[in-house]
C-alpha cells in the first residue's frame, strides 16, 4: 500500500519539476533568444518558458522548506521580471502555513489537477488488452516533427486555434533529454502520441493525445501498455500522470490501475 504523505508528496512534486526543468533546459538549448530559465530555491523549482507557456510556473512550495516573504518575494520577482503570470502548483501535503501565506499575499486559487499513482512493483498486475492492429514506439530522431503534429492534431479539438502553439510546444518536448516520445499507429498510421520521462525511479506519463478520428480505438491504451513496460524494465517502482478532476482522463486512468493520491491547487497572484 501506498500512503498519500508529504514524503510521496515530495517524491511526485519533484518528479514533475524536473521534467519541466528538462524542457526549460531544452528551449534554452535549442531557442537561445526565447529566454527560457529555471531556478530553484527553499525546494521550489520556478521555471519560465515564456508567458503563455502552461509551464511557466513553481512545484514544490511549501513541500520541502519553510516559504517566508523573502522566499515568496524571490520567487515573485524571478516571473515579474519577465513579464509572466505567478503561479504556484501547489500539493495539499504543503505545510498549513503556505495557505495564509498565499491569501496573505493576494493570491487565489483558479486550477485542481488530480495526481495519480501507480506501484509497478509486480510486473504482471497492470498489462491491458489492446488493439493487435496498433504499434506503439519511441519515435527516431528524424520522426521529431511527426511526432510534433500528430500531438498537435489531437488537441486540437480541445484546444481550437493553438495547433502551431501545440506543433511548437510538442517539437520542444519530444527533444529533452530525458524523454522517451512515443507514438502509437494503426495500420501503419501516426494516430496518437504521449510522453515518457523518469527520475530516481519514479516515472512520468504525460501529453497524452489521439487525433480525432481515430479515438477509442485503443491508442492511449497501447501507449500506456508500451510505458509501463518500459518504466518496469528500467526498475521504477511507481508511476504518475495528472488530469483534471472527474475528467475522461481521471476516469481512464483508474480504470487502468491509477490510483488517486491528491489533488493539487493552481494559485495565482491576482
Amino acid at each position: 500500500m501506498i500512503f498519500a504523505d508529504r514524503t510521496l508528496s515530495q517524491k511526485l512534486e519533484r518528479t514533475e519539476a524536473r521534467s519541466n526543468a528538462d524542457f526549460v533546459e531544452t528551449r534554452a538549448r535549442l531557442d537561445p533568444g526565447h529566454g527560457a530559465e529555471w531556478m530553484q530555491i527553499a525546494g521550489v523549482y520556478a521555471m519560465y518558458d515564456g508567458a503563455e507557456s502552461p509551464l511557466t510556473q513553481t512545484f514544490g512550495l511549501g513541500v520541502f522548506d519553510d516559504i517566508t516573504d523573502d522566499v515568496m518575494a524571490e520567487i515573485e520577482e524571478f516571473f515579474k521580471k519577465r513579464d509572466a503570470p505567478v503561479l504556484h502548483e501547489v500539493s495539499p501535503m504543503a505545510d498549513p502555513s503556505v495557505l495564509e501565506l498565499l491569501n496573505r499575499r493576494g493570491y487565489e486559487p483558479f486550477e485542481l489537477t488530480t495526481v495519480m499513482i501507480m506501484s509497478l512493483t509486480d510486473s504482471g498486475q497492470h498489462d491491458l488488452a489492446g488493439n493487435p492492429r496498433i504499434v506503439s514506439r519511441v519515435i527516431r530522431r528524424d520522426e521529431v516533427d511527426l511526432w510534433a503534429r500528430t500531438a498537435a492534431a489531437g488537441w486540437s479539438t480541445e484546444m481550437p486555434g493553438m495547433e502551431e502553439f501545440m506543433f511548437n510546444f510538442s517539437r520542444m518536448g519530444a527533444q529533452c533529454s530525458g524523454a522517451y516520445p512515443y507514438i502509437a499507429e494503426l495500420d501503419g498510421k501516426p494516430i496518437a502520441t504521449a510522453a515518457f520521462l523518469m527520475y530516481e525511479g519514479v516515472a512520468i506519463l504525460a501529453g497524452a493525445s489521439t487525433i480525432p478520428d481515430a479515438r477509442n480505438q485503443g491508442g492511449q491504451t497501447a501507449l500506456l501498455n508500451a510505458r509501463l513496460q518500459f518504466a518496469r524494465e528500467s526498475g521504477c517502482t511507481l508511476a504518475m500522470m495528472g488530469a483534471a478532476p472527474g475528467s475522461q482522463s481521471q476516469i481512464n486512468g483508474q480504470k487502468n490501475g491509477f490510483d488517486i493520491a491528491y489533488t493539487r491547487t493552481k494559485w495565482q497572484l491576482k
